[in-house]
């Protein structure tokens, strides 16, 4: 029994003893506070008309830990609008992301402020502009591609304005690039 003890804990000290030297290197991107900022190109399928609507997103992200952050976008979908209505929207809200290598997925639920705008009266006689609660959830896909460049492939979001009159839902996409500072 004595024999056996003295063969064990010669081992358990060298065992243990690894856990002390810190001889491992900690994790160099675990993605703990990474902020970017970007914008793109936004196409947006309103629910009114046959036709879509075109404009520009900005958007900024903030990673809190290496699944969960916040980002904050503002669409203005005002540069190509058929029926003479622009929706712009500002909204914040929470993200969950995963990221393998270069590739980062995530889903985000939003919420803020949609502003629908009349350019051309004349065109929609009846229609109120102005701003309305409005909320979003969606997600997206962005590529590392050197170590301060970021590519938003896609980005989708369904809205949903349901203060304004029956609701509007109209679905968003944008595509676009980003700085991430690191």
């Amino acid at each position: 029994m004595l024999k056996n003890l003295a063969s064990i804990v010669p081992l358990a000290c060298l065992f243990s003893a690894t856990a002390l030297s810190r001889a491992q290197a900690t994790p160099a991107a675990t993605g703990h506070g990474g902020f970017q900022t970007g914008g793109g190109v936004t196409l947006a399928r309103p629910d009114y008309g046959g036709a879509n609507i075109e404009g520009m997103s900005g958007f900024a992200d903030f990673d809190f830990a290496s699944h969960i952050g916040a980002e904050a976008d503002v669409h203005y979908i005002a540069l190509n609008t058929p029926t003479d209505l622009a929706e712009n929207t500002y909204l914040l809200g929470p993200r969950v992301l995963t990221t393998h290598g270069r590739f980062t997925s995530y889903a985000k639920l939003l919420a803020g402020i949609g502003s629908l705008v009349v350019q051309e009266s004349a065109d929609n006689a009846g229609r109120r502009g102005g701003a309305y609660f409005a909320f979003a959830f969606g997600g997206g896909l962005d590529i590392q591609v050197t170590r301060h460049l970021v590519v938003r492939v896609i980005d989708g979001e369904y809205q949903r304005w349901p203060t304004l009159g029956n609701g509007l839902s109209p679905l968003v996409v944008t595509a676009g690039v980003a700085y991430k500072f690191r």
